[in-house]
């Protein structure tokens, strides 16, 4: 059977904006229609859909051969005649006949027909195409409009804007123009791309409308708010992230363009569109994604250019969806001073036309020389803290020793049974992800649920069932964090996980895969008897995908047995000493055992090979919240040790000069194992 989802967007996927999500809590009153009306779903948790069996370009392309299906190839899909709409369906607004009008993703197999929007995978197309003699194509469509509620929303929201110019306030135009950097962007452009303005809530609102058409499916609304000397945009879109995805400014395409310019904002878009009068696109989720389903829409373009803002993470995202989009037609407008986003550009007077011509293409045959690397080491070097990656807002003393969270690296993570690994790791992930990284979850030895449960437990910091009555408005906004969970539980062959990973980096955009833990793939692999070979090719398998598709894999390793009186070292990881070898980063969760009270837990930075600062710090758990970070008023004493064997403490960061720091478990002046003896004079 074939089948037509929803808006012919199939995927769920749940992204973080640019800003903080608000929803309709920020709309004002008169706006919002009535007690929201919540709708459960039998699956719960974004579980990651995973083709159970993979197909490849050529096996599609043999399929269309075999069943005499002509096909034409394009940059990432191949085009062929939709079994889906009669011929006289065929035709577009312009009157010219486009029966070439389905689209199949080569990577994935999923179809989409951009006449009847129906959409499905490779088995539904496959089963339309051999079921066409037994009434197959006569099947009901299901709904292709988003939620009824969404909908009353949406055009509720735009009745109420108005266009800019159509204030009666001078100074409230005025106002509104400062606010949203539109000063120099004319009436003509905002009337081209029928932007509104929303007077209650002072927002700017953005319209998405159905391709090919001009009816209303979604909005999305710009608010701007003071921070320190600049401006901070907070995004709110209806429907709710990942439930629709468009390109703003789809309708002003023609299908006579064959060159675009991608933005990662829509006020960029308007910027560009007035200065060059090119094609302009905006993605509906920014820098955090660029969806598959929308690629079909972008095969046309011989030239895609994109320019998606000033910082290395726009730059490290306009890398990543070149490939999607094949690197071969893709140009990237490298961030610099002198190339800030589109909308600064021209209001500072800048040439757009020679930043666009600067545009580097993004696919090289090879490197040949200094040459092609000298701007890459330049922009490293003049943005440190950017270069460092995402900082950790709940443990600041982990971003001061690994300076902060980076694609492309292997992290090994370890600790004693019953220490409390998945807790930490949960948080430690959560942290990341609560700032836009994009995180799948591959849990092998609690179940999802559990996971879950823990996790939201954390972004609440506290227990839930206690507040039931909280649980939505917390769940509702933990549904709209990047985050994804692989299905399986227990043993499982590193080929399907690898395969996985590989599927979530291209549909989602997958920064940060966290595996727990490695020890139940070894069983199931079937390469030798040796655990330590086989182990050393798991290892290698993950240290090769984080290379590869330069995205941060954190591999949880059980350490062998040890005497409870003794710390974990490095040499203390199960296996050989390929995974110390191959890890960037080594973070070990030491369980003190101390003999006048519980255990105190610290977590040791034994290896950091991008800046080579080792440490240790403590962690204080919170049982009622489940959390390591440590509390606001707690004053963390970070040490930096120069080996697995010695410490090296800092100077004491309170107290009188020559206290005793005060053991922070007890509360007392009790010696502290972490804190070195300072009687002993120093070498």
């Amino acid at each position: 059977m074939w089948v037509l989802l929803r808006g012919g967007y199939p995927f769920r996927i749940l992204l973080p904006l640019r800003g903080v999500w608000m929803g309709r809590r920020s709309l004002p009153r008169n706006l919002v229609p009535g007690p929201p009306r919540r709708r459960y779903r039998k699956e719960a948790l974004p579980a990651l859909e995973v083709p159970q069996l993979p197909v490849t370009a050529t096996e599609i392309r043999q399929y269309l051969r075999g069943h005499g299906i002509p096909f034409q190839d394009g940059h990432s899909c191949l085009r062929t005649p939709s079994p889906f709409v009669e011929s006289s369906q065929l035709k577009d607004q312009t009157g010219v006949t486009n029966s070439f009008s389905l689209f199949i993703d080569k990577t994935t197999g999923r179809f989409l027909c951009m006449t009847s929007l129906a959409e499905g995978s490779w088995e539904d197309f496959q089963a339309s195409v051999e079921g066409q003699g037994d009434g197959t194509r006569e099947g009901v469509l299901l709904s292709k409009v988003p939620e009824a509620e969404d909908i009353e929303e949406v055009q509720r929201i735009w009745d109420r804007a108005v266009p800019l110019w159509e204030l009666p306030d001078p100074e409230e135009v005025q106002l509104a123009r400062t606010m949203f950097g539109l000063n120099k962007v004319t009436d003509d452009t905002l009337r081209r791309f029928r932007v509104r303005y929303l007077r209650s809530a002072h927002n700017l609102v953005f319209p998405w409308f159905s391709p090919g058409s001009l009816r209303l499916r979604g909005l999305k609304l710009l608010g701007a708010e003071r921070q320190g000397n600049g401006v901070h945009y907070v995004e709110t879109t209806i429907p709710r992230p990942g439930a629709y995805h468009n390109l703003f400014g789809l309708p002003l395409i023609s299908r006579r363009d064959v060159e675009v310019v991608l933005t990662s904002r829509e006020l960029d878009s308007l910027a560009l569109n007035q200065s060059m009068g090119l094609p302009t696109l905006a993605l509906p989720r920014g820098t955090s994604c660029l969806p598959p389903a929308l690629l079909p829409y972008l095969e046309q373009f011989r030239r895609i250019v994109f320019w998606l803002g000033d910082d290395l993470r726009s730059w490290e995202a306009a890398k990543l969806f070149a490939r999607k989009l094949n690197p071969k037609r893709c140009s990237l407008v490298r961030p610099g001073d002198q190339q800030p986003c589109p909308l600064e550009a021209l209001n500072r007077g800048l040439n757009l036309s020679r930043i666009l011509r600067s545009a580097l293409p993004a696919w090289h045959k090879s490197i040949v020389s200094f040459r092609q690397l000298r701007e890459e080491v330049l922009g490293e070097l003049s943005n440190v803290e950017q270069v460092a990656g995402v900082r950790w807002s709940r443990f600041p003393d982990l971003s001061r020793l690994l300076k902060g969270h980076r694609k492309g690296e292997l992290t090994v993570f370890t600790g004693p049974t019953g220490s409390g690994k998945t807790t930490f790791i949960s948080e430690y992930a959560l942290d990341l992800c609560s700032q836009g990284v994009n995180t799948l979850w591959g849990s092998f030895e609690i179940s999802n649920v559990r996971l879950a449960r823990v996790m939201l437990t954390q972004f609440a910091m506290g227990r839930l069932e206690e507040q039931l009555d909280k649980y939505d408005e917390w769940a509702d906004r933990f549904e709209d964090l990047p985050l994804y969970f692989m299905t399986f539980h227990g043993q499982q062959s590193i080929k399907t996980v690898i395969d996985t990973m590989q599927h979530a980096v291209y549909v989602y955009d997958i920064c940060h895969v966290v595996i727990d833990n490695l020890q139940f793939m070894m069983g199931h692999e079937q390469l030798s008897t040796d655990r330590i070979a086989a182990q050393d090719y798991i290892v290698g398998a993950f240290r090769k995908f984080a290379t590869d598709s330069s995205c941060h894999v954190t591999l949880v390793i059980h350490p062998r047995k040890e005497d409870d009186d003794k710390e974990l070292q490095t040499a203390s990881i199960f296996g050989s000493a390929k995974a110390s070898q191959e890890a960037d980063n080594i973070l070990i969760l030491q369980d003190r055992k101390l003999v006048t009270g519980p255990g105190k837990r610290y977590l040791q930075v034994s290896k950091n090979r991008f800046d080579g600062d080792t440490g240790v710090f403590p962690l204080e758990f919170n049982k009622s919240s489940l959390t390591f970070s440590i509390p606001p008023k707690s004053k963390s004493r970070l040490k930096k040790i120069k080996d697995d064997n010695g410490l090296v403490a800092k100077k004491p960061s309170s107290g009188k000069k020559g206290a005793t720091p005060q053991n922070s478990e007890t509360g007392s002046d009790a010696p502290n194992p972490y804190q070195p003896d300072t009687s002993k004079p120093s070498r």
